[in-house]
């Protein structure tokens, strides 16, 4: 009998690991940055260079570890809600078929290590390992959905997205530009 708790450490393992390879890569660009505008010579003469590389990895990590356990608990939510609409079970059974995907971002997270000195190569691996887990998770699902469930869970998790993602980098385009309008010299 296999055990069904088997890959309940995984999200977090893959959190974990993504929020390192990312907050490791945004360490070196913010020592170039303070390095540029002036401010690194200041600060070494409070930390010493490994003290101040553990305090940006630690801060960096923790945002990352924030954002991406908060972007997972809204995708299960959302998953699950699309399951409650497009599903016609109700004993439950679905949802221990789809956690054999977290081996997917386990997977990708530990691959992201490799890519831990371009931006590119990260945001490409998160990408692939989110499509995969996707794709994976649709197959595993549609044998207990008609096709109509299928296709409307599918475009039910992309609408989702595409307008959260959307009303996200509005909200952002709005601050950036109420700020800018703010300043002093921008009149």
């Amino acid at each position: 009998m296999k055990n069904p708790y088997l890959y309940g450490y995984l999200p977090l393992f893959s959190v974990i690991l993504f929020s390192l390879t990312f907050g490791i890569y945004l360490v070196g660009e913010s020592l170039e940055l303070l390095t540029a505008v002036g401010v690194y010579a200041g600060m070494r003469e409070f930390f010493t260079d490994f003290e101040l590389r553990l305090l940006l990895l630690s801060v960096f990590a923790l945002c990352f570890f924030m954002l991406f356990s908060a972007l997972k608990l809204i995708g299960e939510t959302i998953h699950e809600v699309g399951m409650l609409f497009f599903s016609k079970h109700n004993n439950g059974e679905m949802i221990s078929v789809a956690r054999g995907g977290y081996l997917i971002f386990f997977l990708g997270a530990l691959l992201s290590v490799f890519g831990v000195q371009s931006i590119l190569i990260l945001l490409g691996i998160f990408a692939l390992t989110i499509f995969g887990y996707f794709i994976y998770n649709i197959y595993k699902m549609s044998q207990f959905l008609t096709f109509a469930g299928t296709i409307g869970l599918i475009f039910f998790e992309i609408l989702f997205w595409a307008i959260f993602i959307t009303s996200i980098c509005y909200v952002v385009l709005k601050l950036y530009n109420g700020i800018l309008a703010s300043l002093p010299f921008a009149n």
